[in-house]
């Protein structure tokens, strides 16, 4: 099998290999382009395990970092485009960069970085010049786009989202100095989801994410060609569906929501005969919302649940999800573990704590306690959930171990009240966090946003109804918070962390 940019680049050098709005590079650009950039990174005296760190928009230089960055045994961490300041300069120094790479045109105010860093850090801009900045194009400019005599495969070290608390990076060994095997952001996928020269993929959502950086790089491994959208619109997303051929796309639930509230005419008049597989993952996707979305597109969506720290990995078709709603599939990378609160495992149907063996351990850079938050005393590791694996072996997650709210010593998981609220046809979007309570120590506060057919002051009321009835006394919210619109990542997690926020600051008012 052929896993390579140089053998796509070699053979097939006018191949798309990645296309972003008006900005496009063929196999022969990228490859140039990434020997050139692999012989700045050795100019500025980088050497192998040293880490640098890129603030750029959805543009296809992030690939040509990447592939530059593998290739010089470097370990390269894409993040957020829309950090606060201080959020950007504590992942410059939690990981140590020796090099920054950043983009004007990203919300983060990244002109202001070097001035806040302490240590000695290599800064190169892409786009308009920054002071204390240098630009990357001339230096690239200047170089060979040969490639060097001598390369060593480098690593990936993406950073957690963040949306409980400050972004941890996952860090795993380098492969060998001499390793020449599909590089190790591909490998597996390839394998998992038939990607091949054939393929043409839509990138619906940031590249600074594990999930859309590891796939759209695997297609480049592979020798597809990638089309990414500078900025998700749900529209242009079914438009490019069908102008580019696609054949695999990858969503998020929140897109899928976003999709179905096109108007009928739009839906109705929609056909891509090409798309034959649609991914989705990151954030649990609402039953009705997936079963509308196969009565429209037909049996074509692929879900498969993971995460950054890549502990495990489980996959289900649309037709097995429909024989097992809500489900996340069987475990195909990993062997799954449900442990209790003294760490024995669970039998099937028992809800507790996921965990996964068989996968190389991760471990959080620089924070050894956090790493052991996440690895059980038999060695397991978990990405946070809690759930269950059927006697089919199939997955269920039910909330996760950081969001549990404790309710007069009963433990009350915010996913099943948000499921239950999601029953209702006039609620679009939900959020449960816990908020303190004299009595019962915590209890449930729901935040919701509307479709408009209930007006804000009756919303209350038919929630607290359906509540209720639906889930009993302890586990339905104590308060019912309408808002505009849901704190969401990118990548549509919910962020619980500005819901507790909000609180706050309505406890302090």
């Amino acid at each position: 099998m052929t896993h390579d940019l140089r053998h796509w680049a070699t053979h097939f050098p006018d191949r798309v290999a990645i296309s972003i709005g008006d900005q496009q590079l063929s196999y022969g650009e990228m490859e140039a382009r990434a020997n050139q950039l692999a012989r700045v990174f050795e100019a500025k005296g980088l050497q192998r395990g040293d880490h640098i760190v890129a603030f750029l928009p959805n543009v296809p230089f992030m690939f040509v970092l990447a592939w530059a960055a593998w290739r010089s045994g470097l370990y390269f961490t894409p993040a957020s485009s829309s950090l606060s300041l201080k959020d950007a300069a504590y992942i410059v120094d939690n990981s140590q960069a020796r090099l920054v790479l950043a983009d004007a045109a990203v919300k983060t105010p990244v002109g202001e970085l070097p001035g806040l860093c302490g240590r000695p850090v290599h800064w190169l801009s892409h786009g308009p010049d920054m002071p204390g900045y240098t630009g990357a194009a001339g230096l690239m400019a200047a170089m060979d786009t040969q490639p060097r005599k001598e390369e060593a495969p480098g690593s990936l070290m993406l950073y957690t989202s963040g949306t409980t608390g400050a972004p941890k990076g996952v860090w795993r060994p380098l492969p060998d100095i001499d390793y020449r095997g599909a590089p190790t952001f591909a490998a597996d996928l390839m394998a998992l989801f038939s990607i091949d020269e054939n393929v043409r993929y839509l990138s619906t959502a940031p590249l600074y994410h594990a999930a859309p950086l590891r796939f759209a790089l695997t297609v480049t491994a592979r020798g597809g060609s990638v089309f990414g959208m500078e900025k998700f619109e749900a529209e242009d997303a079914l438009d490019m569906l069908v102008k580019h051929r696609i054949t695999h796309s990858q969503w998020v639930p929140t897109m899928l929501q976003r999709l179905l509230r096109l108007p009928e005419d739009v839906r109705r008049g929609f056909s891509a005969p090409h798309h034959v597989m649609a991914l989705h993952s990151a954030a649990p996707c609402p039953v009705p919302v997936k079963r509308a979305i196969i009565d429209w597109w037909g049996p074509i969506l692929m879900e498969y649940y993971s995460g950054t720290e890549g502990v495990g990995l489980t996959m289900l078709d649309s037709r097995e999800w429909l024989k097992h709603p809500g489900s996340v599939g069987k475990t195909c990378k990993g062997v799954p573990h449900v442990l209790d609160d003294d760490w024995a495992e669970l039998p099937p149907g028992k809800v507790g704590r996921i965990f996964f063996s068989g996968i190389k351990p991760f471990q959080y850079f620089g924070e050894p306690e956090k790493t052991a938050g996440r690895t059980s005393p038999q060695g397991y590791q978990t990405l946070g959930d809690i759930g269950y694996v059927d006697s089919e072996g199939y997955m269920f997650l039910t909330d996760r171990m950081d969001d549990m709210i404790i309710s007069g010593g009963v433990n009350v998981y915010p996913q099943e009240i948000e499921s239950a609220i999601m029953e209702l046809p006039c609620i679009v979007d939900v959020g449960v966090v816990g908020a303190a309570d004299d009595e019962f120590g915590e209890r449930p506060v729901a935040f919701v946003v509307g479709d408009g057919t209930v007006p804000p002051d009756q919303l209350e009321e038919v929630l607290a109804a359906h509540c209720s009835k639906q889930l009993g006394r302890i586990k339905s919210p104590a308060r019912y918070v309408v808002l505009a619109q849901m704190p969401r990542s990118p990548t549509g997690k919910l962020i619980r962390r500005e819901l507790r926020e909000m609180l706050r600051s309505m406890a302090s008012a």
